[in-house]
């Protein structure tokens, strides 16, 4: 089973929650959830590190994070070496994401618009696979050498 790691923030535990649920019911994935498990106040840097982290140290694991807007979990989250981290709100986004820059972790943000629905852009970014024409495989090693 791929693992899957999540982590969010107070402002996003909701809807880090929801992830969570749908993603057991699929019971095709182990499901790691980091944190935070409240609605408490917490710091979400903490949270895209441990996600950042627990991807880099689980080869062909994903992870999946979110705050209020999602920027800041995913600037966190990114400062870790190796991890591709992309927030999306569309279908269109995190395919992108995943097809051409290889992305390892998605971003979302829950106090932001959604162009679809969160759950539908989750299973794209999982479903996708990665293109390995050379041009993209290239511009994925640049993006490693940063």
């Amino acid at each position: 089973m791929q693992k899957i790691f999540l982590g969010s923030d107070h402002g996003a535990f909701q809807l880090k929650s929801k992830i969570k649920q749908y993603l057991i019911e699929q019971n095709k994935y182990e499901v790691i959830d980091l944190g935070t498990n409240s609605e408490a106040s917490v710091d979400y840097p903490e949270y895209g590190k441990l996600v950042g982290e627990s991807v880099i140290t689980n080869p062909n694991s994903l992870g999946v994070v979110c705050c209020g807007s999602g920027i800041g979990i995913s600037i966190a989250t990114n400062k870790v070496k190796g991890i591709r981290c992309a927030l999306c709100n569309s279908l269109e986004l995190a395919e992108l994401a995943k097809q051409h820059n290889g992305a390892n972790v998605l971003a979302m943000g829950a106090r932001t618009q959604f162009i679809d629905p969160a759950l539908e852009i989750l299973e794209k970014f999982l479903t996708t696979e990665i293109d390995q024409s050379e041009r993209h495989e290239r511009r994925r090693y640049q993006l490693n050498q940063i």
